[in-house]
């Protein structure tokens, strides 16, 4: 299984600037669409980052899917981090977003959710919906930054620990969804 295209979406490459001891290095970072060779990379990322990970064939059986639409962020040419969302008419589902946890909190996260509201409002999409877990700042604090509100809650959602989950939504604005 290969890369898909998809229609309306824009390949991203943005510098990512990474502060170090002896000052600040430039590295290229890439966002991309997933493709099957990325699976290995994804699956420790995703060991790495959720008490209950997906399967290598739950990734296989999403990529499947005609509605899905997956990305990676690559690093130095490595993959960092990955997004996976749905789209059915004009709402989407996030149901996945991570990176490496050593790279957290280095503006790869942003570009992924970034690429996927791009190519969301390409494709004439409205609304954006995910949950978080209660407990995770960050990741609120990057939905936020990008316009999302808590919506809702799903008590006792997550396992390991239990914990509710906040329902995010993002919808854009008569502004943002108006012709130019």
């Amino acid at each position: 299984m290969g890369s898909r295209a998809r229609p309306g979406a824009r390949r991203r490459t943005v510098v990512g600037v990474k502060e170090t001891a002896a000052g600040s290095s430039r590295e290229r970072v890439r966002v991309r669409d997933l493709a099957a060779r990325d699976l290995k990379a994804i699956l420790v990322i995703e060991a790495a980052s959720f008490q209950d990970p997906w399967s290598a064939e739950s990734f296989r059986s999403m990529l499947a899917q005609s509605q899905t639409l997956a990305t990676v962020v690559e690093r130095s040419g490595a993959v960092a981090g990955y997004c996976v969302a749905w789209m059915v008419g004009d709402e989407a589902e996030l149901t996945n977003l991570a990176v490496e946890p050593g790279l957290r909190r280095t503006g790869l996260g942003r570009a992924l959710l970034d690429q996927l509201l791009d190519t969301i409002a390409a494709r004439g999409g409205a609304t954006l919906y995910l949950e978080v877990r209660e407990s995770n700042a960050a990741a609120q604090a990057l939905y936020r930054s990008r316009g999302f509100e808590v919506t809702g809650r799903r008590k006792s959602y997550y396992s390991g620990p239990t914990e509710d989950a906040l329902i995010m939504r993002r919808a854009r604005d008569r502004a943002e969804s108006a012709p130019a």
